[in-house]
């Protein structure tokens, strides 16, 4: 499936400010084979990727009529800010439509599909799904569970100490790990950090060691509003920076308001934590579709035992640090039985350091669709 993996690939390149959107490509074969067209997803608001293919052969000066056009997702049939894609192929001539996988959209979930087979355009799915599905694996987790893919960053010695008893974590791995994270920073939506990382490092938490078509946002959980207005957090230019409290006062809000921020009174637990389910539920409101977690222990501990982080990425340096902070506050446990069970789902060598991905094995498996673009 040539084709289809070079929409993959394109899908692969759509800038990171196509969000909310999924970034997909499309590559349009005329019926001799050549390839005449092809796109991916622009930022959001602009042209999709069926869009962006048609005007590249038409700026070739090839014709459509009768081409196939590969897409990593089904065309869409909505207005929104841009017009429906699956009435553009359909205006363009093409005579078959190959998508990887059906939208789950509501506003799509298959109507796209059947706008083109009314129009007599052949359409066919499954070819590359399993891909297209991880590479906007956000996409399909807001729509279909109404939640952001929670990925939570964690590095630490190979004895699993992410700081010296003293605090003191800088470097812990090298360069090549630290800038493939600073990768992953930029394709999430969202960076997720807790009160606690704020007051004991002063982290920027933005993207400085790889390229950034924008900033991701920056959520913060503060349940009592102690986010300091001088931290280093607030000097990146035009990011979003909201905080997530417990704290409903119009008062104790002003500075923060004054500063930029956007504030989220989140339910309190009976602990007076923020309720992680609900400030997710916020999140994925705010359209955000992966969410990088980087955090101390103790958020990362509530994430993983209430089973909310849906994917651990994990950089490992080739070093004993003895005592010191571990990965996250779980437990203690009575039993190896009450451990959180994790599947490794890729291993890497970055640099000198290891990058294992592992996820809850109900999440580490392939979401199948139906036509409709409901999950099965």
């Amino acid at each position: 499936m040539p084709y289809m993996n070079r929409a993959l690939a394109l899908g692969r390149q759509a800038p990171n400010d196509a969000d909310p959107n999924p970034r997909i490509g499309c590559v349009l074969a005329a019926a001799d084979g050549r390839v005449i067209g092809e796109g991916c997803t622009q930022r959001a608001g602009g042209s999709h990727a069926e869009i962006m293919a048609l005007r590249a052969a038409q700026a070739a000066g090839q014709s459509t009529q009768g081409a196939t056009a590969y897409v990593t997702l089904e065309p869409c049939s909505h207005q929104g800010r841009t017009g429906p894609c699956a009435d553009a192929l359909i205006a363009a001539g093409v005579a078959r439509v190959v998508a990887a996988l059906p939208d789950p959209n509501p506003r799509v979930a298959g109507q796209g599909f059947a706008r083109l087979r009314a129009a007599g355009v052949q359409v066919q799915t499954g070819p590359g799904a399993r891909q297209a599905f991880e590479d906007n694996i956000g996409f399909f987790s807001r729509m279909v569970r109404g939640l952001p893919w929670v990925r939570l960053k964690l590095a630490a010695s190979l004895d699993g100490a992410t700081a010296l008893s003293n605090g003191q974590s800088q470097w812990i791995t090298g360069e090549a790990a630290r800038a493939n994270g600073h990768a992953w920073r930029a394709r999430a939506s969202a960076i997720l950090t807790g009160i606690g990382t704020v007051l004991q490092d002063d982290p920027l938490l933005n993207v400085r060691h790889a390229s950034a078509a924008r900033q991701p946002a920056l959520f913060i959980a503060d349940s009592q509003l102690r986010t300091p207005l001088a931290a280093r957090l607030w000097q990146t230019p035009g990011r979003c920076i909201h905080i997530c409290t417990t704290v409903d006062s119009a008062e104790r809000h002003a500075p923060y308001l004054a500063q930029g921020a956007r504030l989220h009174v989140i339910p309190a637990t009976p602990q007076g934590r923020l309720h992680l389910p609900a400030l997710l539920h916020t999140l994925a409101a705010l359209e955000v579709n992966e969410l990088h977690v980087e955090a101390g222990q103790r958020l990362a501990g509530a994430l993983l035992q209430a089973g909310l982080a849906d994917e651990c990425l994990l950089y490992l340096a080739p070093l004993l640090l003895g005592p010191g902070r571990g990965l996250a506050d779980i437990g203690p446990l009575d039993s190896l039985a009450a451990g959180v069970p994790l599947r490794f789902h890729a291993i890497d060598r970055i640099g000198e350091d290891l990058r294992l991905i592992a996820r809850p094995p109900e999440r580490d498996k392939f979401w199948a669709f139906d036509a409709a673009g409901r999950q099965q």
